[in-house]
């Protein structure tokens, strides 16, 4: 398929047959028939699945900022809208939503297509949204030393909107701030005041 990405140094993809195995054995502890014509090939579409929702086990989220460029601009940069998908490891649920992400560079920037390649990197794992905003404003820091770093991400959780609570519609949004952005509540209303625009 044009355009697929490769996930096939998963850690999923190199226990392909284990991980077969254990959906097999999970769908008969539910009750399934894993005769069934329809959940035949379940087993193999879920490791698949797993390959590529689980594909930032074999990524080094720093490795995805890649090449740095010299630049003297030292004024915000926002990337915004950056939408992920990743994994509760408290339910294994999906919960999802969008990354906006700031920071003033040191003269030293990154491509704007790292920012969203480190959210997925970040994001396709098991995962909390605390740990998610956190991770990408601390390797932003260390790999880019800007100024200052401010990151927040919305969320829907369906681990809290399809069962327990069941609460439809309610989002979570978390922030991190580095640097300067810590500093200056100026900096910060920027940065939220241009996410409106």
């Amino acid at each position: 398929m044009a355009g697929a990405k490769d996930y096939s140094n998963s850690d999923v993809s190199n226990n392909r047959e284990k991980v077969e195995f254990h959906v097999r054995e999970i769908l008969k502890l539910i009750g399934e028939d894993v005769e069934r014509e329809g959940l035949l090939e379940t087993p193999a579409r879920v490791t698949r699945m797993y390959e590529e929702i689980f594909a930032g086990y074999a990524v080094d989220p720093r490795d995805v900022l890649g090449v740095t460029f010299d630049e003297r601009h030292e004024e915000l940069v926002i990337v915004k809208d950056i939408v992920y998908y990743s994994q509760c490891e408290h339910h294994m649920a999906p919960f999802y939503g969008k990354a906006h992400i700031g920071y003033i560079p040191s003269g030293k920037i990154a491509g704007l297509s790292k920012l969203a390649r480190l959210v997925e990197a970040i994001s396709r794992r098991l995962q909390v949204q605390e740990r998610i905003t956190s991770q990408i404003a601390d390797i932003l820091e260390e790999v880019l030393q800007p100024h200052g770093v401010m990151v927040v991400v919305e969320g829907e959780h369906l681990c809290m909107c399809a069962r327990g609570v069941k609460k439809p519609g309610s989002k979570t949004v978390t922030s991190a701030v580095r640097g300067q952005f810590r500093q200056s509540s100026a900096l910060r209303s920027e940065f939220l005041e241009l996410l409106k625009r």
